[in-house]
């Protein structure tokens, strides 16, 4: 039995009679009063597992945008249900507000189409009667989040107590990457066609395809000259080149412990996993490669292959890269590299380019990626991708107190090692690019035009 606000209004509303009849019997027949009222009203409530519950949810919402969970209740009792609802979904789903909705002829006698403060509904609904409760969803996290059970406590027509319930109504919805780089794309795209179509890049050697044929102009290298269309015409004639299509992208996003790393200051105070940055550029990254003709595979790997996208282009790409990276999540392992150039060499057997989205820790590179850079370069031209933290970047800036210049002391030496490293990675022949959260994504894609306008991929 479930008691109510007013049940203890009764009990307390019992000092008038003690204060007129103050002998130990008024208390005893006012407790006994107030047991009998708040059972009859328990037995009068309708049965709260006679209520017919189903969970509607679209199957996917993108990150920061909003869902609906649309719960109908049909009340199948042969009385009244006078009920508080409540549907249940993980905090990183709460949106703070709830909707109730009557659907199709049916009738809610409470507040119709009304906008609450929590995740409880109010019902009250006759016999053989319905209403749909509509609950907003708001996500924060990436992720499949299920949802809970429903609780239905059912009260009396004197709202004294009631019987409660709770109902398992199984649902799930996928939460998918927010892909807010997505607003880097059309001015990569411009520069991807002003490198491709009409200013192609007068490039020659490895990476490169044959574009064109024009006269000789001063400054051109005299190996681009085609000598038998120089004979035909009478003119010296040179070839142009363009960046070369159909070249094979891997992108690969190191979600071992270092991707769980928290980089800045959230909204919550504690900031983001390094792992959300890498998943922004992996996106912007493989739609920029596709437009470009190129072959893009995407994998997730720690110890094992968490995810894995290979073969999907065009309008299919992103919602097929989106839907595997929504549930991958940093795992508190060390990343087996020796373990990742096998990955890579089994699933790209031609040259290509690696784009490695992991960290610049000196203590994790040396005894992680360094230790195998030698087998990946060799064959693939790589690009070696790290967030830096904003925290430190503040750190470094700070000179406000003695514990701020200490504070910005080993900011910078931090980004000095980080620095030795990366100076490391290049001579080994990989090329490092280091950003905050929010230019990532945006350096990554800027990196990957360059190589290509240089025909290094």
């Amino acid at each position: 039995m479930a008691l109510t606000w007013r049940a203890v209004a009764l009990a307390a509303a019992g000092i008038l009679p003690v204060l007129l009849f103050p002998v130990p019997g008024t208390v005893v027949v006012w407790a006994l009063v107030v047991v009998a009222a708040c059972s009859a009203d328990a037995l009068l409530a309708a049965s709260p597992r006679r209520v017919a519950l189903t969970r509607q949810v679209p199957a996917s919402v993108r990150l920061g945008e909003t869902a609906r969970s649309e719960l109908t209740a049909v009340n199948l009792a042969g009385r009244r249900l006078r009920a508080v609802v409540r549907d249940a979904w993980p905090p990183s789903l709460a949106d703070g507000g709830t909707l109730v909705e009557a659907p199709d002829g049916a009738r809610v006698a409470a507040a119709s189409a009304r906008v609450v403060p929590s995740a409880r509904h109010s019902v009250d609904l006759p016999a053989g009667d319905g209403a749909r409760l509509v609950t907003p969803l708001r996500p924060t996290r990436r992720g499949d989040r299920d949802a809970g059970p429903v609780t239905v406590r059912s009260l009396g027509p004197l709202r004294l107590a009631g019987r409660q319930a709770t109902i398992p109504v199984p649902a799930r919805l996928r939460v998918l990457p927010e892909f807010a780089s997505r607003r880097h794309l059309p001015s990569r795209l411009a520069r991807l066609r002003e490198m491709d179509g009409r200013s192609a890049v007068q490039v020659r050697g490895e990476g490169t395809e044959f574009d064109s044929l024009r006269e000789y102009v001063v400054g051109d290298d005299v190996r681009s000259i085609d000598w038998r269309a120089t004979a035909r015409r009478g003119d010296v004639v040179v070839r142009t080149w363009r960046p070369e299509r159909d070249r094979r992208v891997l992108v690969v996003l190191d979600t071992g412990r270092t991707a769980a790393t928290r980089i800045g200051t959230g909204a919550d105070g504690t900031g983001a996993p390094r792992l959300e940055a890498s998943v922004e550029a992996a996106l912007l990254l493989s739609a920029l490669a596709d437009r470009a003709g190129d072959r893009v595979q995407v994998m997730a790997f720690d110890r094992q292959l968490r995810a894995r996208v290979a073969g999907a282009s065009g309008p299919r790409l992103l919602p097929s890269l989106a839907d595997a990276l929504a549930g991958v999540e940093p795992r508190l392992l060390e990343t087996d590299w020796p373990g990742l150039v096998t990955q890579v060499r089994s699933h790209v057997a031609q040259r290509a380019l690696v784009v490695l989205l992991t960290t610049l820790d000196p203590a994790a590179v040396e005894t992680g990626l360094l230790t195998v850079v030698d087998q990946l370069t060799t064959t693939h031209q790589v690009l070696v991708a790290a967030v830096t933290d904003t925290e430190v970047a503040a750190l470094r800036a700070g000179r406000g107190s003695a514990g701020a210049v200490y504070d910005a002391a080993a900011a910078a030496r931090a980004e000095l090692e980080r620095d030795a490293v990366a100076g490391v990675l290049r001579r080994h022949g990989a090329e490092v690019v280091e950003a905050l959260p929010d230019e990532l994504a945006p350096a990554v894609a800027d990196a990957y035009l360059a190589l290509k306008a240089a025909g290094r991929l």
